[in-house]
Parts: C-alpha cells; structure tokens; sequence
C-alpha cells in the first residue's frame, strides 16, 4: 500500500516507516519541520512538511497526492507528561488532528485509517486484577482533569472507527519504551535519581516496546477488522516500582526515592494519576485477529535490550 504517516518523527515513526517499508509498503511521512526531511528520507519514507492541525495547509500539501491508507501516530509528548494541562496539545491532536487527516484521506482516495490509542481509555483509577478486553468501555465520560483526555480518547477512536467509506482500525497501545530518546532520558533520570515513585510501587502498567508496537501496526494496517480495536500491550503488567528499579539495577545506580503519595500528587498531579492507575490488559484478540504477537515478552527483556543498544 503506499500509506500516509502522521507522526512520522515520533517516538514509534522510525521503526514503523522501517517495517513498512520491510514489508513493501511505500511511506510518506508528516512532519512539520523541513530539517526531518533529510531524516525521513534515510530511513526510506518520503517527506511530507505539513502540520497537521492547520486543515487547509495540510490539504494543500496532498493536494493531487494518492495513498490507500492513512496511519495517525500524532502526539505532543516528548516528555513524560507531569500535569494535566502537559496533555492539552496531544489532546488537541487526537481530536482535532484526526479530523483533519480523515479529511486529508478522502481527498487522497484512502480506503484504510489507522489511529493512536492507549490503554488509559479505559479508565484512570485501580481496576484490580479483572483483564480488561476490547469489549470493556473506552473512553467514557467524566468530570474532573482526566475529562478533556478521555473525551479526546473517545474521539480519535470515534472518528476513525465510525466514518463512512474508511475501513478504521484503532489500536490501544500499552506505553510505549524501547531506543527511542524518552526511554533514553528516562533511564538517565533514573540513573542521576530523578525519576522517584510512590510509597508502595503504584499501580500496573502495560508496557509495549516500539518494535512489537510497530509490527503490530503492520499487521493492523493489513489485516484488522473495519471498526475494531485492539489493545497492543506485552500482556505482562508491571508496577512503577518494579519498572525503575529494574531500570536502575541495569544501569547499576541506587533505587528511585519512594516519595509520599500527597508529595507526589502536589508535584506531579497527572503523573500521580497515571502512577497510581492499575490495570492488566489482554492482547488475546491481536494475537488471534492479527496474527501478531509480542516479540519482547516482558519489560525485563526489553530494558536489557535497550541497555545493550
């Protein structure tokens, strides 16, 4: 197919554009600064300068192009996010920015659209030792600082999934880690003892390293079901604590300070959220749908990866 990448340059860009374009596909990347276009083009996609959030710019910029499908990995994360207000521009692009790009689509004759999801949909808060599947609610309502995040959730997996004449595919990642420069920066911060967790370890979380999240997408793009979604996690859950200590025993540094929850949630209300979100997640239907599976089995196997990178 040749397909339409936005995010190109993001965190899971570089090794998605590398197995497309290993797997025959031709790639044209997004990106909304001219000096990645040099980047782009060495790692085999074709460079396409456009913001996605400017609608009529980026139609110009299609303008007379064609692609079979359209793939949104947009964030604006390129740092943990700490407060809520750190959420607004991704939010923003899941919900405005999908828009844009579906439009972007139709104009270029797409009949796929894949989109960047994540496991939070389905709820911040402790949702105990039940797996949550597909058929769990998502992006439901509510009020507070997580609302505008869980509305734009709903809304990337809405547009994608629910607009006529595109087969949509959403795909509920687990957090991403792997050679990526966040992962990198995070285990310095770990290293230098920046990076502290809460009193008890946190919650769960689900994990997806880069290259198991780009085969995933893959194999969506080619063989997931029009409207479906599907979570791409490791399947094996991890506390916070667990995570960075393994973290800092790779890089033979002290344990991240454990820190009071309130002196947490006082310095970091978002990144207290997310910590002390818990929740195991099945990949059972990508298996079976998607014929794909985790190539890294657990974060233990992907930090040694990453540390003998």
């Amino acid at each position: 197919m040749r397909v339409l990448l936005a995010g190109a340059t993001g965190a899971i860009g570089t090794p998605l554009i590398q197995r497309l374009v290993a797997f025959g596909h031709e790639v044209i990347g997004i990106t909304r600064l001219l000096a990645n276009t040099r980047r782009l083009e060495a790692f085999g996609a074709e460079p396409l300068v456009a913001d996605v959030l400017d609608r009529e710019g980026l139609l110009r910029a299609v303008s007379g192009m064609k692609a079979d499908a359209v793939i949104n990995e947009c964030t604006a994360l390129t740092k943990p996010p700490l407060r809520f207000h750190d959420m607004d521009k991704t939010n923003e692009l899941r919900k405005t920015g999908t828009v844009n790009l579906i439009a972007a689509a139709k104009q270029m004759g797409a009949h796929r659209f894949l989109t960047q999801s994540i496991v939070y949909g389905y709820g911040y808060g402790d949702h105990g030792t039940r797996v949550l599947t597909e058929s769990d609610p998502f992006g439901v309502p509510v009020d507070g600082p997580v609302g505008p995040i869980m509305d734009a959730f709903h809304e990337t997996e809405a547009q994608a999934c629910e607009t006529a004449g595109l087969e949509g595919v959403a795909l509920r990642y687990g957090l991403f880690y792997g050679g990526d420069p966040g992962t990198k920066r995070m285990i310095d911060a770990v290293r230098k003892r920046r990076l502290p967790v809460i009193k008890g370890g946190g919650g769960e979380a689900n994990l997806i390293h880069l290259d198991d999240a780009a085969a995933a997408t893959v194999a969506a793009l080619e063989k997931g079901a029009p409207g479906s979604a599907y979570n791409i996690v490791d399947g094996v859950p991890v506390t916070w604590g667990e995570l960075l200590d393994e973290m800092a025993t790779l890089v033979d540094a002290k344990p991240p300070l454990r820190l009071p929850p309130q002196v947490l949630r006082f310095a970091a209300p978002y990144g207290y959220t997310a910590m002390t979100t818990s929740m195991r997640v099945s990949n059972e239907r990508a298996q079976h749908e998607l014929g794909w599976s985790p190539a890294v089995v657990d974060y233990k196997q992907g930090l040694r990866l990453v540390a003998t990178a």
